[in-house]
């Protein structure tokens, strides 16, 4: 039956769920592909090949199964494809959302090598557990039985809910401290709807507490809740804060009234999209309506940020990043739904000053490729004499994140962190210089994908589990 099911690519295409037409789509914040039909799903997983050695699968920071839940989507055994997802991955309705499956498994397919398109893995992925969770299959977390030991988890984000869900199903108490009123990081208030729509989101968070996670929310760790308390609280204490501090803009004119952070302007634009009442988008500081918008950045926080000016109604909005397309370290899907929605970029241009207090236009400086740096990256540099100035009321600041100064936020020294001001820890199980303390995800490795924050929390749950065994046996004794 296998057989009969399976090694389709030669005689069916790669054929992607139908995505809503940019004119519709710009008018709201839903997500812009529809779900496969279970037929469809069917016909999409046989296309795999069910190769020896899965390339698609080594490519996959959780190392999902992928050929074997596709080989059984294929068979129409849907409930055990879900179970093998669910086995490696905490949360594979939101990685086959926001992945960037052209980097990893989508983009390492074998049938995609020779010429006949890829597997649609991240939407097949995506429908399995949205009907997981439709048809009853995603179970309740019951611990078969309860332990003492207590674990707090610093960070509501993907890498602190992932350990959170780890710990629980072993019957460890977990409190989960966070600085928002809603559990989630960036899956909640960083992501936009069209990509991630955040019931998808608040169903796990609902899972969690139902399954007993205790969150803390609205505290600020350091301010509202010392350090030291937390950790005297608990046997074991992991840091999952992630990383918030935004890198400036530098030039002329930068500090001026209406160049805003990409955090700050997508959080808004999310807590509206909750109905949550935001004066600062009300105002129109971080409301991209009727204005003409540049963002400046080529990450996939500045695709996020290009697509919800478009869906504000802005006059129009345009992108500007220092190396060329091929150079970008967005998703190339990303920046292909961003043209098709009707933003413009200009690649190899970077902002040299602002105009204008509120600001009204930025200097563009254009820039060329110059010799490879030690890594075998081109370096960009300016063209002298090369620019011209940028129309804009709005400028968005997508140039990405950096850790904030733990040690002096929270006084403590003894954390160490590296060079780069990340936190210190031990690969794979989070250990950090302080007895007891773990890291994990973003604050350890620097801003990077959901995928593997959740692949962090999970090595580093099972790490927690060890630490607090060896600590039992040592007060047995």
């Amino acid at each position: 039956m296998a057989k009969q099911a399976m090694l389709k690519f030669v005689t069916v295409g790669r054929d992607m769920p139908e995505k809503r037409a940019a004119e519709e789509r710009n008018r709201d914040f839903n997500e812009i592909y529809a779900e496969y039909a279970d037929e469809k799903a069917r016909e999409q997983s046989g296309r795999c090949s069910q190769c020896g050695v899965p390339y698609c699968q080594t490519h996959c920071p959780l190392h999902n199964n992928i050929p074997d839940w596709l080989r059984l989507t294929a068979e129409g055994r849907l409930q055990e494809a879900y179970e093998v997802s669910q086995a490696t991955n905490t949360f594979p309705e939101i990685c086959g959302r926001i992945c960037p499956q052209d980097r990893l498994c989508e983009g390492n397919c074998v049938i995609e090598q020779s010429g006949h398109g890829t597997v649609t893995i991240g939407q097949v992925e995506k429908y399995i557990t949205d009907t997981a969770w439709e048809r009853g299959w995603v179970q309740p977390i019951r611990p078969s039985h309860e332990r003492t030991d207590s674990v707090g988890i610093i960070g509501a984000g993907p890498g602190g809910l992932a350990a959170a869900d780890m710990l629980r199903r072993e019957g460890v108490q977990v409190t989960v401290y966070d600085r928002y009123d809603r559990g989630g990081g960036l899956m909640t208030y960083g992501i936009p709807g069209f990509k991630l729509e955040k019931d998808v989101v608040m169903q796990r968070m609902a899972q969690l507490e139902d399954g007993g996670v205790e969150f803390v929310l609205n505290c600020d760790v350091g301010t509202d809740i010392a350090f030291e308390d937390i950790r005297a609280k608990h046997d074991a204490v992991l840091i999952a804060t992630g990383v918030y501090k935004s890198r400036d803009l530098q030039g002329p004119g930068a500090g001026a009234q209406g160049i805003v952070r990409a955090i700050d302007y997508l959080t808004a634009s999310n807590r509206v999209g909750f109905g949550d009442s935001v004066p600062e988008y009300d105002s129109g500081e971080l409301n991209a309506e009727g204005k003409r918008v540049v963002v400046v950045g080529g990450g996939d926080t500045a695709m996020d940020c290009v697509r919800t000016a478009i869906r504000q109604g802005a006059k129009s909005v345009k992108c500007l990043y220092r190396r060329d397309r091929d150079n970008m370290p967005g998703s190339q899907r990303e920046v292909a739904n961003a043209e098709e929605e009707g933003v413009e970029f200009q690649w190899l241009s970077a902002p040299k000053g602002f105009t204008g207090d509120p600001v009204t236009g930025v200097v563009v400086q254009q820039m060329r490729l110059g010799p490879p740096d030690a890594t075998g990256r081109q370096s960009p540099e300016p063209i002298e004499g090369a620019e011209h100035e940028e129309p804009a009321e709005m400028v968005i600041k997508a140039l990405g994140f950096e850790p904030e100064d733990l040690p002096a936020l929270w006084g403590q020294a003894e954390l160490e962190v590296t060079r780069w001001g990340t936190v210190k820890a031990e690969f794979t199980s989070g250990r950090t210089s302080m007895e007891g303390v773990f890291a994990v995800g973003d604050i350890v490795r620097g801003a990077s994908l959901v995928v593997w924050a959740i692949r962090d929390g999970r090595d580093s749950a099972a790490a927690i589990l060890d630490y607090l065994g060896a600590a039992r046996a040592v007060a047995a004794e």
